[in-house]
């Protein structure tokens, strides 16, 4: 029977069903959800619209927005570079968030008044990851709030904080169920909160990207017991679809291919739409020779059992973490003279790509076009990678001599001696040792924040970094080398140099400390300590094994080492490639600011009927430049935005730690306020107590700013 055929059938049998009552939980809906009162669902609605119907708080009043209350976690911690990415959700009147250190709390909506808090680090221990919302369900009485932290899945009653002793173990259950027995010492959380369907919890997961990375497999898990339901395997196993597109025995050893950034539901036809990240390792892929599926790419599967319906690859055989970083938008264009149900879907690279929602067919061409080959030993770069004709892209594409930065000669030039001896001038070229620009960076382009979508318009606005990285390859063990590295030197350089740089150094935003004089701050049995278990946002690496724990312990504390590097043990040398990279440097001039001519964030329109950007606004300013006559530039952000039917667009995001209206209809910028730490977060809308509130999670803590531990409430005197 045609596939398509099969498909219309099944659709056409479930609307049946769901007509009678058969399949009536499918299509339960969040209480209130369709009065616009709640934000029952990260990022406002399983469409992923960011959108809310209230108008009360609208851009002829914006003006006259005040502080209504702030609630402070109390989880601050500078000393750890603490963040909030949590989009809280809000169900009747309460709120539901975390805070920088896991705790999960609810709140009385209108006045930020506490009801109660759960702390998991009673019940286990875990390296800190960021949160960025939970799950809420119910069925009747049962009113549950679900979330991560750590490896580990929590079912709280939503009323009172309390365990259900019913779900998992006694209220847990494990994030690295169904991943394999290969994958139980590797390192799994779930930064971004599941999505539910019926009584299922779908949720992702972030793994390592270093070289030993557990699998990225989807998995549903029931909500009343804790028991996974179906995993999607998305490095495919002997005799499942994608198989050949990887060596033969990958799915014994290769990780990553995890959809870490959320997901998109229609629940009417029961599709989960999931995006994935790149292959582990990020930055070399001779040991994974292929296309890889089903890594970066957009997956449509069947919610109830999570059969694949159909994909599209953004990236083949990624070698630059391309992750998808968004979840995707759903959303119902005019396309043709057509009204047609369709997903669409951000990249970091600036692309939007825009599917058929039921066949994945896409609605605007896309051409496969030759890029550059690697010079790597041992890698094979595929040979083309797939381009959108329209939208046009929402980030720059190319750094050159052309588009250096210009807001002074002494800047200028400092850039421009470091570009003419990189590879630069397009996408998607290789990694090398020379070193090569990444541009739409590591972080894009589009980011975690995502996009949101007027539903009325069809536009859809999303918020883009214009900043280049400068990525460079080398050898763990250089064959030409005189003097062999030592084993906690290349066993440093295969899994923490990538964060903390070949010289120790760390980075220069302070995400990742530097470990010089680290023997002064720390006996060598905590370092060791450290690495096997992890701390605050550094995974465990027990994994590594025993020898090359204490090599690396040795080599960090600048002893001479006492472990032979010709060792037998194949778990010891088990997932070392040949080579590694520098750390993710952003490429800034000599004062901090970035390569390119600004602006450097920008905040984006763009038509989804017919494939236009409509308007690009720069989106945060340094307050420096901007005295010295230098248009507003725009800064590096973090978070998405929403917009409501109050004609406006909310979103912090911005380095320079602001919280900002725009007119969605011309982009202008209507209001601002300076938030205690950056707001880098979505933030949330609702209604309480016939009032309309605006709410943000105020963590701070990337981009060397200050940490924060506080949200912020904001409503119409």
């Amino acid at each position: 029977m045609n596939t398509c055929y099969k498909l219309c059938c099944y659709y056409l049998f479930s609307i049946v069903l769901t007509a009678i009552g058969v399949f009536s939980c499918s299509i339960r809906e969040t209480p209130n959800k369709e009065t616009g009162k709640n934000w029952p669902v990260y990022l406002g609605d399983k469409h992923n619209q960011h959108y809310s119907p209230l108008s009360q708080i609208n851009k002829d009043n914006v003006t006259e927005l005040k502080l209504a209350w702030e609630f402070n976690t109390g989880d601050l911690d500078s000393a750890v570079n603490t963040q909030i990415q949590c989009n809280p959700i809000i169900i009747d009147g309460v709120l539901y968030g975390s805070t920088p250190k896991l705790k999960i709390f609810a709140l009385e909506a209108a006045t930020g008044e506490p009801i109660w808090t759960f702390d998991p680090s009673t019940l286990v221990s875990y390296e800190l990851n960021v949160n960025r919302g939970v799950t809420y369900w119910e069925e009747g009485e049962d009113k549950r709030i679900l979330f991560t932290a750590g490896a580990h899945l929590f079912a709280v009653n939503a009323e009172n904080g309390q365990l259900i002793q019913s779900f998992g173990k006694s209220g847990v259950a494990s994030l690295k169920t169904n991943l394999g027995d290969w994958a139980q010492d590797l390192f799994v959380v779930a930064r971004t909160p599941g999505i539910i369907f019926e009584d299922l919890l779908i949720i992702g997961s972030v793994v390592s990207e270093g070289a030993q990375a557990a699998p990225g497999y989807i998995r549903a898990y029931s909500v009343k017991t804790g028991e996974v339901q179906w995993t999607f395997r998305t490095i495919p196993k002997p005799g499942e679809f994608g198989y050949d597109t990887w060596p033969k025995e990958a799915h014994k050893s290769i990780g990553g291919a995890n959809s870490w950034a959320g997901f998109a539901l229609d629940e009417q036809r029961g599709i989960v739409f999931a995006p994935t990240g790149s292959a582990s390792y990020d930055f070399y892929g001779g040991n994974r020779k292929g296309a890889n599926l089903f890594a970066n790419c957009l997956l449509a599967l069947d919610a109830r059992t999570g059969k694949r319906i159909w994909h599209f690859q953004t990236v083949h055989h990624d070698l630059w973490d391309r992750d998808l970083p968004a979840p995707p938008n759903l959303i119902t264009v005019t396309h043709e003279g057509e009204k047609i149900d369709a997903v669409a879907q951000i990249t970091k690279s600036g692309f939007v790509f825009l599917f058929d929602r039921d066949t994945g067919e896409p609605l605007f061409p896309i051409e496969e076009r030759p890029v550059k080959q690697s010079d790597l030993e041992g890698e094979e770069a595929w040979p083309t990678q797939p381009f959108p004709l329209k939208p046009p892209p929402f980030s720059g594409q190319k750094l050159t001599m052309g588009n250096v930065t210009d807001i002074s000669p002494e800047s200028h030039d400092y850039v421009a001696g470091i570009l003419s001896n990189v590879r630069t001038g397009e996408q998607f070229i290789p990694p090398s040792r020379q070193g090569t620009v990444i541009y739409p960076g590591f972080d894009g382009g589009g980011e975690w924040g995502g996009a949101a979508v007027d539903p009325k318009t069809n536009i859809l606005y999303v918020n883009a970094n214009e900043m280049a990285w400068i990525l460079t390859m080398i050898d763990i063990n250089p064959a030409n080398s005189d003097k062999p590295l030592s084993l906690g030197e290349s066993t440093y350089l295969a899994n923490c140099a990538m964060c903390h740089g070949p010289d120790r150094l760390g980075d220069v935003t302070g995400t990742y400390p530097s470990l010089k004089g680290v023997a002064g701050k720390y006996r060598e049995a905590e370092i060791s300590n450290i690495i096997v278990n992890g701390k605050n946002f550094m995974p465990a690496f027990e994994h590594i094994g025993e020898n090359r724990i204490k090599a690396v312990v040795e080599f960090i504390s600048e002893q001479k080492e006492t472990i032979d590097i010709h060792l037998d043990s194949k778990e010891e040398n088990a997932g070392i490639v040949p080579f590694t990279h520098t750390g993710y440097n952003r490429f800034f001039d000599q004062f901090g600011y970035p390569a390119m001519k600004p602006p450097w964030g920008t905040l984006n329109a763009i038509d989804m009927n017919q494939g236009e950007i409509l308007w690009q606004v720069p989106l945060g300013e340094f307050e420096e430049l901007t005295r010295k006559g230098i248009p507003k530039t725009g800064t590096e952000n973090y978070g998405g935005p929403i917009v409501t039917a109050g004609h406006l667009i909310f979103i912090g995001a911005s380095k320079d730690e602001y919280f900002r209206a725009f007119d969605k209809t011309t982009g202008a910028e209507l209001w601002k306020y300076k938030l205690p730490a950056g707001g880098y977060a979505t933030p949330s809308t609702y209604e309480a107590g016939g009032k309309q509130y605006l709410v943000i999670a105020c963590g701070g803590g990337k981009m060397g700013t200050r940490s924060g531990g506080s949200y912020l409430a904001f409503s119409l005197p």
